[in-house]
């Protein structure tokens, strides 16, 4: 299951093909040894507790938001700011705190966006207003940027050798598919026990835990500071772009495709981009080195997971109303009826994804995974108004676990072509695309699902009749996005190895296939 970590929604790990080591930029910390295996398990440990925070927050709010609403008097459209504030923060920085973090150290970011993202937490638990809790869902998205940005980057320097990186990042993935199930969980137990101030109340103790840590255990890293790579002006393109962007999509649910406002916004925030991407063409430093781009594996790496996590992250949102408005769950009892879907993610991130990847190659593997993702959704098409949770769902949620494949491979492939310098920069990208997905996906998805229902209401179908009716071809398009993703892997992303050697497409040091 993918989250908003997002987000990470749902979690994402790299695979043991990525990058091998080069040497390190003058200023720029070298990956070292001397720590042993021992200290850097304990480094990953940090960094997986602090994107535990993270993603657990993510799924916990989700459960959490009519209770929200009713406390703080949000209406319907007002409530998806508490969700949108968050994104928009999120994934219209996660570039440019990955580009600080190769600058100026990863470290020094990542602890920086955990205090900020703990501190935001105390402000949404003790908001008595719509305004306040709204502005501290945006500060938690500055933190969670921050410190999502460089987690790939330090794990990518941390283990230099693949079929460590392999497991240290399986490990990951398996934190982000546990961070998920157990937010979906705790989430309607601390609102239906206590009240919705707890879901973030829970994140002090987390974060002031993980904070102490990261600063006792992780390397410092100074890098080359920011004279040596500052693109003022590219960062603000970008920025404004991605967080235009964001607030244009997740704003069609009430605006429609085709609206001025959709057209105009779209439209500039696409002028940005192309601006940006100017900037960076001709800028002596970079915030985005293009030769990243020019890479087949990593761009096609990049277009697979936007495709990937729109399917996904909709359906999750999308499965959650069926399961609470057609077949009256409770918020913990979908929590658990979601929660194989999880662990089977979890497991086979853990387990499978880094022995299979290192064998078969990463693309042969998330061909498999996507295909068994297609099939999971390809089961909802048809998914009954009185469906049994063990006939027409179970089956589904061990599918999923697909997705343990797909994020793994994905992940080593996207970040392919990231050397010492701009691995920051290289998982900034990464995250980026995944929140853009996400935030497609639901759109998109919960935009068809709504018409279709509002079409069936207005012919007179029962109301639990038309939300599953609406819900269907939901299903059926996010199935059709993840084919196409299996479709792009299976012409673009061409391994120039065989399947035997672990090394990386793209490997840092060596030479890429261009994408064009």
């Amino acid at each position: 299951m993918t989250t908003q970590a997002p987000s990470a929604p749902a979690p994402s790990a790299p695979a043991p093909s990525a990058p091998a080591p080069t040497a390190p930029t003058p200023g720029a910390s070298a990956p070292t040894r001397a720590g042993s295996a021992r200290s850097r398990a304990l480094a990953l440990a940090v960094l997986c507790a602090g994107m535990l925070m993270i993603i657990l927050d993510g799924s916990i709010v989700t459960v959490a938001l009519p209770a929200i609403q009713a406390d703080l008097g949000f209406s319907s459209a007002d409530l998806t700011w508490t969700v949108n504030a968050y994104l928009i923060a999120f994934g219209g920085l996660l570039l440019l705190a990955g580009r600080l973090g190769d600058l100026i150290g990863r470290k020094r970011v990542f602890i920086a966006g955990l205090a900020l993202f703990t501190a935001a937490s105390v402000l949404c638990a003790v908001a008595t207003g719509q305004g306040m809790l709204i502005a501290a869902r945006f500060l938690q998205g500055v933190g969670g940027a921050m410190a999502s940005a460089v987690s790939l980057g330090m794990i990518v320097t941390l283990f230099p050798e693949p079929g460590e990186r392999g497991r240290a990042i399986g490990a990951f993935s398996f934190v982000g598919a546990a961070g998920a199930s157990i937010g979906q969980v705790l989430g309607g137990v601390l609102t239906q026990a206590l009240n919705w101030h707890w879901i973030f109340l829970i994140n002090l103790p987390l974060g002031l835990t993980a904070v102490l840590l990261a600063v006792r255990v992780l390397d410092a890293d100074r890098g080359p500071g920011l004279r040596a790579g500052a693109d003022a002006l590219g960062a603000v393109l970008i920025t404004a772009a991605l967080m235009l962007g964001i607030y244009t999509i997740v704003g069609t649910g009430e605006h429609g495709w085709t609206s001025a406002r959709t057209l105009g916004l779209g439209a500039l925030a696409a002028l940005l981009l192309a601006g940006f991407l100017l900037r960076q063409a001709r800028a002596a430093h970079p915030l985005l080195p293009l030769r990243m781009l020019r890479s087949r594996t990593v761009a096609g790496a990049n277009l697979v997971q936007v495709l990937a996590v729109s399917g996904l992250f909709g359906f999750q949102i999308l499965l959650a109303l069926y399961l609470q408005n057609v077949l009256g769950y409770g918020a913990a009892a979908t929590g658990l009826a979601m929660l194989p879907a999880a662990v089977s993610i979890g497991a086979v991130s853990l387990f499978l994804s880094a022995r299979l990847n290192a064998r078969f190659g990463e693309r042969n593997v998330l061909l498999v995974g996507l295909a068994l993702l297609v099939a999971a959704l390809g089961l909802l098409v048809r998914l009954p108004v009185d469906a049994v949770y063990a006939v027409h769902l179970l089956p589904t949620m061990l599918l999923i676990g697909g997705g343990g494949l797909v994020l793994s491979g994905l992940t080593g492939l996207g970040m392919s072509g990231a050397g010492a310098a701009d691995a920051g920069t290289a998982s900034g990208l990464f995250n980026t695309t995944q929140q853009v997905g996400a935030a497609l996906g639901v759109a998109v998805l919960t935009t068809l699902a709504a018409t279709r229902t509002g079409a069936l209401a207005g012919a007179g179908h029962p109301a639990a009749e038309a939300l599953a009716g609406g819900f269907r071809p939901a299903f059926a398009v996010a199935a059709g996005l993840l084919t196409l993703a299996l479709l792009v892997t299976a012409v673009v992303l061409k391994s120039p190895r065989s399947a035997g050697s672990a090394g990386s497409a793209g490997a840092a040091g060596q030479p890429v296939a261009p994408l064009l």
